[in-house]
């Protein structure tokens, strides 16, 4: 019998209540350090072994049946929930500089320079392991054999060749996958470019030591409606429906329900991931005043947390072959998209700076594993077409 999902978005929502709202409370100078660090190893756990890791089954199955009563791409329906953590952390940083920046500028630009740090350096996590993922799904095929995931860890599942699969993806939506990572590349080139050449800081107004760029609001308002243009335009499914996959998986929960259960368990699922964000961030902020981790490395740390669901995603969709490798894909250029959409709203807003080499490196980073992943993209692609 299927699990009753619609209940356990209802229980991650209050487990992610109760992070943000009561364990967080206890990351004050009020604790001892030692209570401190139990608490953060208490909300990262809970956080990415619990919350994370059932939220994203949901988002998996909820994407899937709703991209076919909606038509709307499954990698748009689960960017709505995979991304919004990465926007919010984001934009919660940011007014967070934007208030102090009266009383201690320094500090302000530091939160600022971790807004601009979890927005976009969480793109280079997601696309990490997809490059990993589809690398180990290449592999497998290349072999005829299945394979671990990760070859150190079994537990973290096999990955079977396409031979063996019943269901392969849409070869539309291996294109689609690949378009719109071009498009990815095409906004974040836009977006440092606009930096350097827009943006720098001039000494008197740079508390650091270093140069500092900044993401201006005019340009931050023309990147978001570029971002926005591009998920509109890639907002209709590509997949043909194939209910044979429920002869793979019967035990689907949402398969018939109302599309009303379907939209409030995939809204439950994304508000969960943002409360347990949150909490994460405080407890990542806390662990960086604790060990004096300089700030860009804790905005980075942030968005390892806030891309949590997007890789859950794709690594389920990978060990657990039902064609939808393709419509993952996807769904990591498009949370990347919305997250730089995210990054935007926190410029408007006044709180986007990166300092010269952060900037360097996290944009340098996003563009080469964005090359890396349509390379492996295309190789599946291959396999595809020589597979029919």
């Amino acid at each position: 019998m299927a699990k009753n999902k619609f209940f356990s978005a209802f229980v991650l929502l209050t487990v992610g209540i109760f992070l943000r709202y009561f364990l967080a409370k206890f990351l004050t100078n009020r604790l001892p350090i030692f209570g401190q660090i139990i608490v953060i190893i208490l909300i990262i756990s809970i956080g990415a072994f619990y919350i994370i890791q059932e939220t994203a089954k949901i988002i998996e199955e909820t994407t899937e049946i709703l991209s076919e009563k909606t038509k709307i791409a499954g990698g748009v329906l689960q960017s709505i929930g995979t991304a919004f953590p990465d926007m919010v952390l984001g934009i919660v940083a940011a007014l967070t500089s934007l208030q102090m920046r009266g009383s201690n500028y320094p500090e302000s630009i530091n939160y600022a320079i971790i807004a601009a740090a979890t927005t976009f350096g969480s793109n280079i996590y997601n696309i990490g392991y997809g490059i990993w993922c589809i690398f180990r799904q290449n592999l497998a095929n290349k072999l005829n054999i299945s394979i671990r995931l990760n070859p150190l860890f079994q537990r973290m599942g096999m990955v079977s060749p396409m031979n063996l699969h019943k269901i392969v993806p849409d070869l539309k939506e291996i294109d689609t996958s690949i378009d719109v990572l071009n498009a990815l590349t095409v906004l974040t080139a836009i977006t440092v470019f606009s930096m350097v050449i827009f943006g720098k800081v001039g000494p008197s107004d740079n508390p650091l030591s270093g140069d500092l760029y900044q993401l201006i609001k005019p340009v931050g308002a023309l990147i978001f409606v570029f971002a926005i243009s591009i998920i509109y335009f890639f907002r209709k499914t590509t997949r043909v429906a194939n209910f044979e996959e429920d002869v793979i998986n019967p035990n689907k929960y949402f398969r018939n329900k109302p599309e009303t259960i379907i939209w409030i368990s995939l809204v439950l699922a994304g508000i969960a991931i943002l409360f347990t964000a949150q909490a994460m961030i405080f407890a990542v902020k806390t662990l960086s005043d604790i060990s004096r981790i300089p700030v860009v490395v804790t905005g980075v740390m942030a968005g390892i947390i806030g891309c949590l669901g997007e890789m859950a995603v794709i690594h389920n969709f990978t060990v657990n072959p039902n064609g939808r490798i393709g419509d993952a894909v996807v769904g990591i250029g498009m949370d990347n998209i919305v997250t730089i959409a995210g990054a935007s709203i926190v410029a408007m807003l006044g709180g986007v700076y990166l300092g010269g080499n952060a900037l360097i490196l996290i944009f340098v980073m996003t563009l080469s594993l964005n090359t890396i992943l349509i390379w492996q993209i295309s190789k599946l692609k291959n396999f595809v077409l020589n597979k029919k």
